[in-house]
């Protein structure tokens, strides 16, 4: 008898039309992690914003993003995914509007913080959202090769968008952006989405939700002190409350049934080699942004648009790479395609060392351009090889374990390359022969220095200004400095942790072969065997996930 093969359905015009709708919020979250960088100068003079409420405005709503990953993506398959993301358009429309007309700081980084919660809600509902409507394995991996597109094209648009905005509105004019975004998918959603709900999803454990939140934030809250006022007993007492949580909460995820972190999947070493190399790689491509950005409008002089102008070609670089390396993955191994990347990528923060604030762009473009193109295969590889490490019935936890490294990874960059050069400028500056009449304010950050010295005469307003410029250009050298060092050091590892990991798709390839052969034999002897292939290769697009073009 001849094997009969299930073959999945097809997706029509209604699920293409449905993806469309999807990319609606993946662009948005992605262009609110870079447009903000762009009003940073800005909203910092406007709201008289000090150096370490700068930082939390432009990475509370990263660290909320990631500390709710998990816990949306649980509480979608309860509930269900498509009235999750439906209520986080709605939060997140609304917060976007309290955060454009913030009157202070304080404001400003409690309503990023809701924007933050709201947009955990929508990363996992789109991604799940696609696995329910595309159950054919190669429309599957075109359509998140299209939701990845329109991630790093969120991302790519980002500063340009933010500079034009910028050129003609106030900074709040950025959040406003998510308003008209979020409507539209509020009209369209109910009409194209399908609903999924998973009625054998684990419990929501909320103790486990705070546990976690109230490790991650006193600890970057004490990183962040620590960088502008030393160890104090203030930045000490804050680590120990996060290293104390933290415990509690690993501890906790031992003792559940349904946790929120599964930490069995960290016993193969190929899981959490990834996870780790997903997370510092993109802290710092994040800080590398941030640093570039500031660089451009605060000691170059750029407009927010010019800014975006020059940000376009190593964002345009990455957005090729990205399509290249799924490809080359077919056929090379990942390691072979990671290490030698960050190689790359460390090399291009060498060259950033030699950064000068009375230089020419050529040093920053050529660092940030080599940057980008080296974490590339880190970036676009790292959740296929976090969830195709795991065992199959573990690949919803160990999807959501890569985006959270990722949103993770986004903020730290923030947090870590900012506290760095924060605490360089705050060292020189204070170092620094600089006039009685300059306030101390401007010894806080190159923002700060700026708008004093419009208060200032010619002469001590331009010793303020080379001085803070090269206290700041300081802080980048430091930062690329260190993080050389720590992506050769990241190569090698990757190098040696992976090279086992096969050619992407080697796996799914022998396994279909393997079940194929099984249904063979079983035919021969019994007569009747049905292969679910079908299955199979869902699995397999599971799996491959994050490689862009697919394997």
């Amino acid at each position: 008898m001849r094997t009969s093969v299930t073959v999945p359905a097809r997706a029509g015009t209604k699920e293409w039309l449905g993806l469309a709708v999807l990319t609606l919020p993946t662009l948005l979250l992605a262009l609110d992690l870079s447009v903000l960088h762009m009003a940073a100068p800005q909203l910092s003079t406007d709201l008289s914003a000090s150096s370490t409420q700068l930082l939390w405005i432009l990475d509370i709503y990263g660290f909320m993003i990631a500390g709710f990953l998990v816990t949306m993506g649980t509480l979608g398959d309860r509930i269900g995914r498509r009235r999750l993301l439906l209520i986080g358009a709605a939060a997140f429309g609304l917060a976007s509007i309290l955060a454009a007309y913030s009157q202070s700081a304080e404001m400003l980084i409690v309503t990023r913080a809701l924007l933050g919660i709201a947009g955990a809600t929508l990363m996992p509902s789109t991604l799940a959202l696609i696995s329910n409507m595309f159950h054919d394995a190669k429309q599957r991996s075109l359509g998140i090769a299209v939701w990845m597109i329109a991630f790093t094209g969120g991302t790519a648009i980002g500063p340009i968008v933010g500079g034009v905005m910028l050129e003609h509105f106030w900074w709040g004019s950025v959040f406003l952006l998510g308003v008209p975004v979020m409507a539209l998918l509020l009209i369209l959603g109910p009409i194209m989405l399908p609903e999924f709900k998973d009625e054998k999803a684990g419990s929501l454990d909320l103790i486990s939700v705070g546990l976690s939140l109230a490790a991650i934030l006193p600890i970057i809250f004490a990183l962040k002190e620590f960088a502008k006022n030393g160890p104090e007993p203030s930045v000490l007492i804050a680590a120990v409350i996060g290293a104390g949580f933290g415990y509690f909460f690993l501890k906790r995820q031992r003792q559940l049934a349904d946790p929120l972190l599964n930490l069995t999947l960290f016993a193969n070493r190929a899981f959490g080699t990834t996870l780790a190399l997903m997370m510092l790689t993109l802290t710092l491509v994040s800080g590398i942004i941030m640093a570039f950005v500031q660089f451009a409008q605060l000691v170059k002089g750029y407009s927010a648009l010019e800014t975006g102008l020059w940000l376009l070609l190593p964002i345009v670089v990455n957005i090729v790479a990205s399509i290249l390396v799924p490809i080359a993955a077919r056929y090379v191994r990942p390691a072979l395609l990671v290490g030698p990347g960050i190689m790359v990528a460390a090399l291009g923060l060498a060259i950033l060392t030699q950064l000068s604030a009375d230089g020419g762009m050529a040093v920053l473009m050529t660092g940030v351009v080599l940057v980008f193109l080296g974490t590339v295969p880190m970036i676009v590889l790292g959740t296929n090889l976090v969830v195709s490490s795991a065992p199959k019935h573990q690949a919803g936890s160990a999807s959501s374990l890569s985006e959270t490294a990722g949103e993770l990874g986004a903020a730290l960059g923030v947090a870590v390359f900012g506290s760095v050069m924060t605490a360089v400028y705050v060292r020189d500056m204070s170092a620094a022969d600089l006039p009685g009449d300059v306030p101390s304010s401007a010894l806080d950050n190159l923002a700060a220095a700026s708008m004093a010295a419009t208060h200032l005469s010619e002469n001590v307003a331009v010793a303020l200004l080379s001085q803070g410029q090269e206290a700041f250009t300081s802080g980048i050298v430091i930062g690329a400095l260190g993080g050389a060092i720590a992506l050769v050091i990241l190569a090698v590892f990757g190098l040696i942790a992976l090279r086992s990991v096969p050619v992407i798709g080697a796996d799914d390839a022998a396994e279909v072969a393997a079940e194929s052969a099984t249904a063979t034999e079983g035919d021969s002897l019994e007569g009747a065997s049905t292969v679910a292939v079908g299955e199979t290769v869902t699995e397999s697009a599971r799996r491959g996930t994050s490689s862009g073009l697919g394997a």
